[in-house]
């Protein structure tokens, strides 16, 4: 009687891009995966330069975007779950994103230098 063995195979990452509304995943054993970019809100509202800083985790098992506060595992890509976030914690995360896209948005103070001019001509 043959018997054959079954190989643990982790599933690991390479790459990841996000191209044309989708999360694209280029996987170790030469495979790609894309997933909707609507099942990852985080990676959805983060701008081009966010979603490029993105780093593998567990050799690979995950990706990490440190910007959106994101983590995929590609076994959850593979098996086709999205975001298990809840609305309330993506509305709190879009508000204090707002809130410091706005602090980084106010207008300049006026220059040290014309603060020293006009200290000194106070005398």
């Amino acid at each position: 009687m043959r018997t054959s063995t079954v190989e643990a195979h982790v599933l690991s990452a390479v790459r990841a891009r996000i191209l044309n509304e989708a999360v694209v995943v280029d996987l170790r054993d030469g495979r790609t995966v894309t997933a909707p970019l609507t099942w990852y809100p985080r990676l959805l509202h983060g701008t081009t330069r966010e979603r490029r800083n993105w780093r593998l985790i567990g050799g690979g098992v995950g990706i990490h975007w440190p910007d959106l506060d994101e983590d995929l595992s590609v076994e959850g890509i593979l098996a086709g779950r999205p975001s298990a976030e809840s609305q309330a914690s993506l509305k709190k995360w879009l508000t204090n994103r707002r809130a410091l896209a706005n602090k980084r948005m106010q207008p300049a103070r006026a220059s040290s230098r014309s603060q020293r001019s006009r200290r000194r001509a106070r005398g």
